[in-house]
């Protein structure tokens, strides 16, 4: 049997629900002044484009993934800021990991099926573009793999550092 994981955006059923109140029971925040761009979707796991309206809300994925498990995850349950499309994008476009969510610096937290935290790892970018092993993995892929060896690991949250953004959920997926 091999091990493997799952690459999950938020819902479309949690974003219809983030979209009218957030996770910490507010409206959304619509920013319509996005003229760079750039920030990192979690809906569909691109980034915006200058001009692009979007909303910032904020987002409690240990609770969801508590709630649709039955985990506790104690007082390990964050809530933080993403950005997500104010109309449905429909979802990412591909499947595999995204490469508009690599770089920079990103921490990595892995979980065990009741909830608590096992671990996490920091990763840190050189600065250019997503760097690929001879197998064709990034450097977050590789350490997903190895958190995943762990047969204890339920599920993997990745997030960005400076703001603490959750960026994505994987889970474990048994082939």
């Amino acid at each position: 049997m091999t091990t493997s994981y799952e690459i999950r955006a938020i819902p479309r059923d949690v974003l219809r629900q983030l979209r009218d109140r957030d996770d910490s029971g507010n409206p959304p925040r619509l920013l319509t002044e996005n003229a760079e761009g750039g920030n990192p979707l979690r809906c569909c796991f691109g980034r915006t484009e200058p001009g692009e309206r979007i909303a910032l809300v904020s987002y409690a994925p240990l609770r969801r993934w508590a709630a649709e498990t039955g985990a506790d995850p104690g007082p390990h349950n964050e809530t933080g800021p993403v950005f997500i499309h104010i109309d449905d994008c429909g979802g990412p476009a591909g499947a595999g990991f995204p490469q508009a969510l690599c770089g920079d610096r990103r921490v990595l937290r892995a979980y065990a099926a009741d909830g608590r935290i096992l671990g996490g790892r920091y990763k840190e970018s050189d600065g250019s573009a997503p760097a690929r092993s001879a197998g064709g993995r990034t450097a977050l892929e590789k350490e997903l793999e190895e958190l995943y060896s762990d047969p204890e690991v339920a599920a993997v949250h990745l997030r960005a550092v400076e703001f603490g953004c959750f960026l994505l959920e994987t889970r474990r997926r048994e082939a």
